[in-house]
């Protein structure tokens, strides 16, 4: 029998070509191209960046629980003469699957707005009075009006829209922008996620996971790191008392030293990652509490995004922070904000949802575009489905909820190569089923990449045999209708 020291040593065929693959070779080659030849300041190999990028970096605003599209862009004013007529015939010559939360309903009342609209901008855009901030900005704007999606639910659906895939272990959006973008900047992740909070006491707040923002079968360097909303931004940020930066430092050295003789012995490559990953943290130490300092932004910015700008953790603050970072060269920033779930009393919680984060959004526009950051710089409003035009519930005149509905919904581009002023896709004379132009999650991701400047289809990663994309392996497209 073979001791375990042996069976270390031993060498087998994949970790073979590993080795040689990550040792001289890349040494040789990082000396003739330097830093930046290895992507360390932004720049890729040839070989990596597909074609010249529109956009460098990106922010996710990622709506949790699926705002109503009804209520917000999808303006169906004809629906006013319909109040209360029973659907039900209607869905089931749709073939329309019910959740759980609505299946036993006698009635399927339609439920119009009740929310006022009005047209603003160039491109005529039709903007719920819930967003008066928008409904300035609509010029910058590429508002979709014909997303679609398979999921139903709200686990799927995340997964779906943020991985490419309903099941779990894929590697998410932001974790693809990292793997085939890198880092702009050695001393903050390229990839990094916020959680905002919103105001509303009665809000339906959906759970979330990290597989939302995890690297999946990507190196573990490739996962987004969670920015806290209280207390220091990332844990362990200060050192223990009595342990100088100079010991730390010496510390570290001694931990790599042990990781390199372990790699050398059994080639995991996650080894690489976690001593990546110390080195990370070690200079995020002294890179976020400068990042974190808001002191420095002048009181016209605070302003312009609203005074809940200051406080922590809101979603203002969290925009403020989203461009702090793009500034310092983060890659991708996510910012979730939940409690979009309305399947009852939806005019009250809409309208508190809304009012979190109008503002903000306006604001991260108008500061973008200022600094002349917003042309390559992609920002995507939305959530994970739409809502129905039936309601949920007890129908009256000032209250409805809405359930769950894949089959279209709204979001938002702006920046980045995006050609702003447009409303691009329709849905029929109820928001019920797409028209015209229809955008699926994977044409959306397709998207995404081409404006960074990587194909969908060759950004890949072998697993499991396999050459795993964003995309999957059903069609997708680049939306070329709406760049500029």
């Amino acid at each position: 029998m073979i001791s375990i020291p042996d069976y270390n040593a031993t060498v087998n065929r994949r970790q073979f070509f590993r080795k040689n693959g990550t040792g001289l070779g890349v040494a040789a080659l990082s000396s003739l191209l330097g830093k930046s030849g290895l992507g360390a300041e932004g720049s890729l190999p040839e070989s990596v960046s597909h074609f010249a990028p529109k956009a460098k970096r990106a922010i996710y605003i990622s709506l949790i629980g699926a705002p109503s599209q009804l209520d917000t862009f999808d303006y169906k004013p004809e629906l006013q003469k319909r109040y209360k007529e029973d659907l039900k015939d209607y869905l089931a010559k749709q073939g329309e699957r019910l959740t759980g939360m609505t299946s036993g309903q006698a009635q399927f009342p339609l439920a119009p707005s009740i929310f006022k609209f009005s047209q603003y901008g160039q491109s005529g855009a039709w903007v719920s009075e819930l967003l008066p901030h928008t409904a300035k900005m609509v010029d910058d704007l590429c508002i979709v009006k014909s997303m679609h999606t398979e999921a139903i639910n709200h686990e799927p659906a995340n997964q779906l829209i943020y991985t490419g895939s309903m099941q779990s272990g894929k590697a998410s959006m932001g974790s693809w922008m990292s793997y085939g973008l890198g880092s702009m900047n050695e001393d903050l992740p390229s990839f990094v996620v916020l959680h905002a909070t919103h105001t509303s006491p009665y809000a339906n707040v959906q759970a979330i996971s990290a597989r939302l923002w995890g690297a999946g079968f990507l190196p573990g360097k490739y996962a987004g790191v969670p920015f806290r909303s209280k207390g220091d931004p990332v844990l362990y940020l200060k050192d223990t008392a009595g342990v100088s930066r100079e010991l730390r430092r010496s510390m570290l050295d001694g931990l790599n030293a042990l990781n390199r003789k372990s790699y050398e012995n059994i080639g995991d490559p996650e080894i690489q990652t976690r001593m990546q990953q110390y080195e990370m943290a070690f200079r995020m130490q002294a890179s976020v509490p400068e990042l974190a300092d808001m002191s420095d932004e002048p009181e016209h910015i605070h302003e312009l995004y609203g005074k809940d700008s200051k406080d922590r953790g809101t979603f203002a603050n969290s925009a403020v922070m989203a461009r702090r970072l793009l500034e310092r060269g983060t890659r991708f920033v996510q910012i979730f904000h939940r409690g979009w779930d309305q399947h009852n009393n939806l005019p009250r919680d809409l309208t508190s949802q809304c009012k979190d984060v109008d503002q903000g959004c306006y604001a991260l526009i108008q500061d973008l575009k200022q600094r002349g950051m917003l042309e390559d710089t992609l920002v995507i409003f939305g959530g994970e489905f739409g809502r129905t035009v039936y309601s949920q519930g007890a129908l009256t005149e000032s209250n409805y909820g809405r359930d769950h509905h894949p089959r279209c919904f709204s979001m938002w581009m702006a920046g980045g190569g995006i050609k702003g002023g447009q409303v691009y896709g329709e849905t029929d004379e109820m928001g019920y089923n797409i028209i015209e132009n229809p955008v699926h999650i994977r044409d959306l991701h397709a998207t995404l990449l081409h404006q960074l400047g990587l194909s969908h289809e060759r950004l890949s990663y072998k697993f499991q045999g396999l050459d795993q994309r964003l995309t999957g392996v059903e069609p997708a497209k680049v939306v070329t209708d709406i760049l500029a």
